[in-house]
């Protein structure tokens, strides 16, 4: 997921005085490679990615090169078919509305059905980095939960509220074939595709064929 702030609304800026909370670890930069993002149209983008039943070093590595990826793009969160790999990963490294930061990874994540009384929608912006450039609102629910495993296979279940909530929705989306774009009206999505076209992405992508 694209960071807000690409849009100039800095409304979680940072001071010294105010450093935000921080919920899990920084991952190690030095292990990780930057990969391309994939952009709308690629095929890995468009399908249901396949259940991760491995937990190796293989898996590990893989996180690692997501976590220097995101970083690379300057975005929040990164699901695995955004750099061409069919697996139900992400990582994320995103804040919340109430300056908490939030990193970790997730595999196969499913997300929890809310009850009607915690179904209360937040109308923000949305952008993603293979949909780079573009920004279009759209209403989800302001708080979410997942569950799933982490690394080494041991069940984990996060959750969030406010922008990390929106993050969390959006990856797992991704996950199960799903861009941003997809859940707009097709007023939304052509203006969003329009958007992208006439922007350059300020990172790496891979062009579709």
């Amino acid at each position: 997921m694209a960071d807000q702030h690409d849009e100039h609304t800095h409304e979680h800026e940072e001071t010294a005085e105010q450093a935000p909370k921080v919920v899990g670890e920084a991952p190690d930069l030095s292990k990780g490679t930057a990969r391309p993002i994939t952009v709308v149209g690629n095929p890995v983008l468009h399908r249901e990615c396949r259940t991760v039943t491995e937990f190796d070093g293989e898996l590990a590595g893989l996180i690692d090169d997501m976590f220097v990826s995101m970083y690379a793009a300057e975005g929040v969160g990164l699901a695995a078919n955004q750099i061409g790999v069919d697996a139900k990963v992400f990582v994320y490294d995103c804040p919340d509305d109430n300056n908490v930061r939030h990193i970790g990874h997730v595999i196969n994540p499913v997300l929890e059905e809310l009850a009607v009384d915690r179904r209360t929608l937040d109308d923000g912006n949305e952008g993603c980095l293979s949909v780079p450039g573009a920004y279009a609102e759209l209403p989800r629910p302001d708080y979410a939960a997942v569950t799933g495993q982490d690394k080494d296979g041991n069940p984990i279940r996060v959750e969030g509220t406010g922008f990390f909530a929106r993050c969390l929705q959006h990856e797992t989306d991704h996950l199960n074939g799903y861009l941003y774009i997809d859940r707009l009206s097709k007023r939304d999505r052509k203006d969003a595709l329009r958007q992208m076209a006439e922007g350059t992405p300020r990172y790496a992508t891979v062009p579709n064929d």
